[in-house]
């Protein structure tokens, strides 16, 4: 196993074994490519360790056909790793917005069933892929978000995927990445394709 050595050391009163196994809060902003790959490659690795994997998604058309959706779900299936279930919000949010109302309170629901599994302990690692929108949006209250992930019990963690995520959770993770652009496919006319964006 890696051996990496943090930069500082807090006087918390912990042991690096206790402090080494805090559950983490994780975010993957900005506008480049990436943000729920990286997020679907966590979960790759808790299936590994044989954690119960949550992915819950929040934006993306529940009618697309994600690859990592696939990968997870046989994997899951399996018996050799962790289990994983994998939540569609309702009919989801595509680039191509269609009825704004029903999206909201397709995220709104899905929100509350996170709530229900964070307070049963139900995984020990959860995606909200695209939450960052729904916090954006205002279409769920960000305080709120913030609370519950900060008092959640157990050794559950949590990555958030999305652009412009709020401050406040920013302020509240413990990892956060900004994926930059600095080239993309499409800003020379090229639309996604197959294995590369699906």
């Amino acid at each position: 196993m890696p051996q990496g050595q943090p930069t500082t050391v807090p006087e918390d009163g912990l042991t690096t074994r206790q402090r080494r196994n805090r559950p983490l809060t994780m975010v993957h902003t900005g506008i480049g490519k990436g943000k729920s790959t990286a997020a679907f490659g966590l979960a790759l690795r808790g299936w590994n360790q044989g954690w119960p994997i949550g992915v819950f998604q929040f934006v993306k058309s529940a009618k697309w056909k994600v690859g990592e959706e696939r990968a997870l779900r046989v994997l899951g299936d399996s018996g050799e790793g962790g289990t994983v279930d994998w939540h569609k919000m309702g009919e989801g949010w595509s680039w191509v917005q269609r009825d704004i109302e029903s999206s909201e309170e397709a995220a709104r629901e899905g929100w509350e069933q996170v709530k229900r599994d964070l307070a049963a302990e139900t995984y020990r690692l959860v995606v909200l892929d695209e939450f960052a929108y729904p916090m954006h949006w205002g279409w769920v209250d960000t305080g709120e978000v913030v609370s519950v992930l900060r008092d959640r019990p157990g050794t559950q963690h949590v990555v958030i995927t999305g652009r412009n995520a709020p401050q406040p959770l920013l302020d509240l993770a413990d990892l956060v990445t900004d994926m930059s652009k600095v080239k993309h496919p499409m800003d020379a006319g090229q639309k996604g394709q197959r294995g590369i964006e699906w």
